[in-house]
């Protein structure tokens, strides 16, 4: 049956004074609801609460229509919503906000949610406001857990990864030297070196992916979307496996450079994904194999497929496939592996809008492809303003001595640094055991170049290095950090607090003779 209307025809809103005569049974209603009702008139001035207010609150309805409602929202939060609440009056529009309200029985102030609107006649005029409000300290406390988790979780990360790197370096440090005295090694102790280099390099990829997996699945990985070229990704790919490919004799095919073809992605983090992809189909493939890489475009997406001609995988054995710390029944074989760079791989393309999928028929091999977002080529300037970086080469050793500063706590770290600067007759160095001795010698002793631990017993190395930037006297030293705390937020703060190069632990040590190089090189002088 059709509902009949009064007054104009099709109207289906009320008036006012419809709303004065139902307004009686509204408030009746209001009081049975377990949630805090007001109204306000078309002002926005407050002209009802219902029982719950009153009951929570300590106010009636005299003393909330008077403006005492106040004393019952926390300070902070009437400055804080008093701005959006009037606009959204007048806007005349819907409105949502939380604030701490104050509970008579006891004093204790607990977060509410108030959601309000607006109620209009048949002419869209404004004649009243609704608002609710809502209980939600049990959501905030929850919230704040969650928080609280997870700022644990990103220390007890920083932390492992700190406290991992630290016996590395000194393994792999010492090692490094080892391999690299004058006069060299016998054989026999090279092959022992050579092992425990391996070694240590493997553990430190695996401490790096488990970190880096733990990472994504707190909901912290670090991603900078821009376009990318893949095919210039990709032949930087190909010159860092070559060797791999050449030891097991595998041909590589790679697509030609032209067309170019773009992505939206982070830069590092695609390059990361392909080398997993391809390094794994070297290292699966069997010997004389081959690896073909294609792209293409379809439609929106660009597709990068590696096809490897390796033993493949049971439809059983596919299915694992994306488990972490699952290697298919390699563990035990002499293939090298950790089981979580693919679940890495995958998780990141999630992450960046894309997908991986594998097709694999056992005896055959298999194919991976990796779809990502196309994206337009990024706008090229009239000048590039880049300039190849230029080659340095290795400071000589000259009659001036180049004094070097080490901020360090621990023993081994130190000996190892000691090791590498005696290489240099053209540098003497000294050393501090905190960051408050270190900035004083940093003032005596005016070093050319000042090498710093960022985890020191007293203040930390970031902080050292803003009291020597404050300071006249030592402002113009270049400061190398070199520190085990090596998360992504680490190395990004590093940066932004002005260190000449930061370094991470395990030293590598052509990387820091390098740093140490470029700092010691004289500046150059300016021409007109």
């Amino acid at each position: 049956m059709r509902r009949q209307t009064h007054g104009r025809a099709g109207k289906d809103r009320l008036s006012a004074h419809d709303f004065r005569q139902l307004e009686p049974h509204f408030r009746l209603l209001a009081d049975g609801i377990p949630h805090m009702i007001m109204t306000a008139d078309a002002d926005g001035q407050i002209d009802y609460c219902n029982q719950r207010w009153t009951s929570y609150t300590g106010l009636g309805l005299d003393q909330t229509r008077s403006g005492a409602w106040k004393s019952a929202v926390h300070p902070e939060d009437i400055a804080r919503n008093l701005g959006r609440w009037a606009d959204a009056v007048t806007q005349g529009r819907e409105y949502e906000i939380e604030y701490r309200l104050k509970r008579a029985s006891d004093g204790a102030y607990r977060w509410h949610l108030e959601r309000g609107s607006p109620l209009k006649d048949a002419d869209g005029k404004i004649v009243k406001w609704l608002a609710s409000s809502t209980d939600i300290e049990a959501l905030k406390q929850a919230q704040a857990s969650a928080e609280s988790a997870n700022h644990a979780k990103t220390e007890f990360l920083s932390n492992m990864s700190h406290e991992l790197r630290n016996p590395l370096n000194a393994i792999l440090g010492f090692a490094q030297v080892m391999a690299s005295e004058s006069p060299p090694p016998t054989a026999s102790q090279q092959a022992s070196i050579d092992q425990i280099l391996k070694a240590g390099w493997h553990l430190l990829e695996l401490i790096n992916e488990v970190l880096d997996l733990a990472r994504i699945e707190a909901g912290q990985a670090s991603l900078s979307p821009e376009p990318v070229s893949v095919i210039d990704t990709l032949h930087e790919c190909q010159a860092m496996l070559e060797q791999q490919a050449v030891k097991r004799a595998v041909r590589m095919r790679f697509p030609a450079a032209t067309p170019p073809c773009f992505v939206r992605a982070d830069r590092t983090r695609l390059k990361q994904i392909l080398l997993n992809l391809l390094s794994n189909a070297i290292k699966y493939n069997r010997d004389r194999g081959s690896v073909d890489v294609q792209v293409t475009t379809t439609g929106h997406r660009v597709c990068v497929s590696v096809r490897d001609t390796g033993t493949g995988l049971t439809p059983e054995r596919l299915a694992q496939l994306f488990q972490p710390f699952n290697r298919l029944g390699h563990e035990a074989g002499p293939v090298e592996g950790t089981g979580i760079g693919l679940v890495v791989a995958r998780r990141l393309a999630e992450l960046m809008g894309g997908t991986i999928d594998v097709e694999s028929t056992p005896g055959v091999g298999s194919v991976f492809r990796v779809g990502l977002p196309a994206a337009a080529p990024p706008a090229i300037s009239g000048e590039s303003t880049d300039t190849a970086a230029p080659v340095r080469a290795r400071v000589e050793s000259s009659s001036t001595v180049h004094t070097l500063l080490y901020v360090e706590d621990n023993p081994a770290n130190l000996k190892l640094v000691e090791q590498l600067v005696a290489r240099r007759a053209d540098v003497r160095l000294l050393s501090a055991a905190t960051g408050t001795l270190g900035v004083e010698l940093a003032r005596t002793a005016l070093p050319e170049v000042i090498v710093m631990d960022i985890h020191l017993p007293d203040i930390n190395g970031i902080d050292a290095l803003e009291r020597l930037r404050h300071d006249p006297v030592t402002r113009h030293i270049p400061v190398i950090a070199l520190s085990a705390n090596a998360m992504p937020r680490d190395i990004e703060r590093g940066v932004k607090a002005g260190f000449f190069r930061y370094l991470t632990k395990p030293i590598r040590i052509q990387e820091f003779m390098d740093a140490l190089n470029a700092a010691l090189e004289p500046p150059r002088t300016s021409l007109p």
